[in-house]
């Protein structure tokens, strides 16, 4: 198995965790499948989202598969009025990554990045590793120390 950016990172950082593995299809990368693939609770699996404020500009939320991001406290969390998900062809060039495989870990940019808090219910949970078809296993503080995350109420 191929290292990403994402576990480099955490190995220069001393951080423990886990690749897990699991077969990609193109047209269902969705949080519920992911989570069925690879034997887990969905709620453990957390997505990598990316949004533009109009203030601060590009922050990324981290929430649970089972979840959708509150823009009104995403906005609220990030110092700004109002924001947006980014569209999805300007992912790569800002990040790095493609939909679908975005880690909160070894974007282009260090943006400022907010963590749902329902993360800390949990001993570990799984982001993206970088490249679809690979997730960290980590337990959420490591998380949040490794990306320098704010925890808060992002859900609906």
């Amino acid at each position: 198995m191929k290292k990403t950016n994402a576990a480099r990172l955490l190995d220069a950082a001393g951080i423990g965790y886990e690749l897990a593995e699991y077969e990609v299809d193109e047209n269902n990368l969705s949080a519920t499948t992911l989570a069925k693939k690879i034997g887990q609770d969905v709620e453990k699996i957390f997505k990598t989202l990316v949004l533009r404020g109009d203030k601060t500009g590009v922050f990324v939320c981290v929430v649970p598969g089972n979840a959708e991001v509150d823009l009104k406290k995403a906005a609220k969390i990030s110092e700004n009025k109002n924001c947006a998900m980014v569209h999805q062809k300007e992912l790569l060039g800002l990040t790095g990554y493609i939909r679908g495989g975005c880690s909160p870990l070894g974007m282009k940019r260090p943006y400022p990045i907010f963590i749902d808090e329902v993360c800390q219910l949990f001993d570990c949970i799984y982001v993206s590793a970088g490249q679809r078809g690979l997730q960290l296993k980590l337990n959420p503080e490591d998380l949040i120390r490794a990306t320098g995350a704010v925890i808060g109420d992002l859900t609906e």
